[in-house]
């Protein structure tokens, strides 16, 4: 079954226009910004010339990927208020990125998370580390997205065949590779503005057209969404629909939210785009426009959410291939017919794309700049060139790896994906983040306690969790090894993490506080800042 079949009216050709139009215009920009990409400076950070509210877009076309997208929206249509509350944990992460990490990070570090944590640590120990987890953190979240990418085909273009989907997952890499080796960082970032603006723009005009129809009147939206569904519809108006069925089920969605709020100020993907402005004020206010346009976004969510549910029905979009996933798109074929669900197709490709080739670039820089410049070279890299050779090379490898993973996983569960990228980077980036910057007696012992600690308790819980055994949902059918009882191990491994970077640091008798006070000053005032490169 599928989307030509499920959905009438539907046009796989108007789907693919729409979107190679957006694939040619971006390449476009690709190409023109690749002409000032001549430095290390300009291909990892975009030569630092981006203002704040420039960088607070594009931070916001990185975040919101097509899970913000398809997934809270069809969540808010399926189970109302507690579908919703995805939209709050990811909103009120941004908080602790803009309160702890935002400027200290922009003045602290050049290029990736590890020039932070190795600041005041032995360098080549905890660059590998920071690279090991920066790459387990990217990947998974590439799989997400590539997997995710296949789901799309499946649900815009009428495409069920395996083979069709494996042809369009690698049409998505390629792009993506092409952005990431040409643009670079400016090249990437362009994308990313671009998609966030058609992003929140198709958002705002399908939120309208919903409120439109029921005379901008919220109460009567939900009112309508509650009749839809028909006896014991007001459910959907109070938590508990989703995460209150039993008492393992509360504590699964604490363990979530938790791992949602801490995990975004630890995705490496995120914290790279600090780098792309000229100051710490700016990497400030470019989270605050972050925040304004993503908890605008967010809201746009759950108009378009109670509206599915009201105009589609829970039941049509529970029967439609991808479930919850295709909430959106059916709200768009209802609205605005062939047209507008061709225009939001080609929104949640472009979300993709945009958020693949950040991700490609985050990883590609941190082995090129953390492994190869400072570990292999031990930082005697005579030719920046060479090292932004070695990221081209390495973004080849990562996409060729991310779009075989992406046809691997096309047929998995994608949520548990994203939950285990949140999970890892929660646990295993976080606690030595803070503790690099707050902490005095903080040492190399406790950083590599921390960060490789916190990725195995994370990984081996997540292995042995329901997420991937057990449930008629979890990603490997037909057995069970589970022992663990959550499907979102942040409750157990944050904690273990934050303790484990502790208990390294105390056991070690290294030493390092003067090179802290350093560090102090320089996170706080700026002092020896990297600067942005003229033109």
């Amino acid at each position: 079954m599928n989307l030509a079949q499920a959905v009438q009216g539907s046009n796989p050709i108007l789907n693919i226009s729409i979107f190679g139009a957006f694939v040619v215009v971006t390449l476009v920009i690709v190409f023109r910004a690749s002409r000032n990409t001549k430095t290390a400076s300009d291909y990892y950070a975009a030569g630092r010339a981006f203002s704040g509210p420039q960088n607070g877009i594009a931070i916001a076309g990185d975040y919101l990927s097509a899970a913000s997208f398809l997934g809270i929206a069809g969540a808010i249509a399926v189970y109302g208020y507690d579908g919703f509350l995805y939209s709050i944990g990811f909103l009120v992460a941004w908080l602790v990125a803009l309160l702890l990490v935002a400027e200290l990070l922009r003045n602290t570090g050049k290029f990736t998370m590890g020039d932070v944590l190795a600041f005041r640590m032995k360098q080549r120990p905890v660059r590998a580390a920071a690279a090991t987890s920066t790459l387990a953190v990217s990947f998974f979240y590439l799989l997400a997205q590539m997997a995710g990418a296949g789901i799309l085909v499946s649900l815009l273009l009428g495409i069920s065949n395996t083979a069709g989907q494996a042809v369009v997952i690698a049409v998505v890499g390629v792009v993506m590779i092409i952005y990431v080796l040409v643009g670079g960082m400016k090249g990437t970032t362009w994308v990313q503005i671009i998609k966030a603006a058609l992003l929140i723009t198709g958002a705002f005009a399908m939120t309208v057209w919903v409120l439109a129809r029921y005379g901008f009147n919220l109460s009567e939206l939900l009112g309508s969404a509650v009749q839809r569904v028909g006896s014991g519809g007001e459910a959907i108006l109070n938590p508990g629909a989703r995460y209150g069925v039993s008492e393992t089920s509360k504590i699964d969605f604490l363990s979530l939210g938790i791992a949602l709020v801490l995990g975004t100020a630890g995705l490496p993907h995120v914290l790279m785009r600090f780098y792309t402005v000229p100051t710490a004020k700016d990497a400030r206010k470019s989270v605050v426009w972050a925040i304004g346009l993503i908890g605008l976004f967010y809201l746009f969510t759950l108009v378009l959410g109670y509206g599915a549910g009201a105009i589609v029905g829970k039941d049509a979009i529970n029967k439609a291939p991808g479930k919850e996933n295709s909430a959106a798109p059916l709200l768009a074929q209802a609205l605005g017919g062939p047209i507008l669900l061709g225009f939001i197709a080609a929104v949640a490709f472009a979300t993709i794309l945009a958020v693949v080739a950040g991700l490609t670039i985050t990883a590609s820089a941190s082995f090129a700049h953390d492994v190869y410049a400072n570990v292999i070279k031990k930082g005697k890299v005579s030719d920046s060139n060479a090292e932004v050779r070695v990221a081209r090379i390495t973004a080849l490898v990562i996409g060729a790896v991310a779009i075989v993973g992406g046809i691997l996983a096309k047929d998995q569960n994608v949520a548990f994906l994203v939950a285990l990228a949140f999970a890892v980077a929660a646990s295993a980036n976080l606690p030595t983040i803070l503790y690099s910057l707050f902490w005095k007696r903080f040492n190399t012992s406790g950083a590599l306690w921390s960060i490789y600690g916190g990725l195995t308790v994370t990984v081996v819980l997540i292995i042995f969790s329901p997420a991937v055994s057990g449930l008629s949902n979890s990603m490997i059918k037909g057995v069970d090894f589970h022992w663990f009882p959550l499907q979102n191990p942040g409750l157990v491994s944050i904690p273990v993490s934050f303790f484990l970077g502790w208990l390294g640091t105390v056991l070690s008798k290294e030493h390092n506080e003067d090179k802290y006070a350093e560090m102090e000053v320089r996170s706080l005032t700026g002092a020896g800042a990297e600067k942005a490169v003229p033109h």
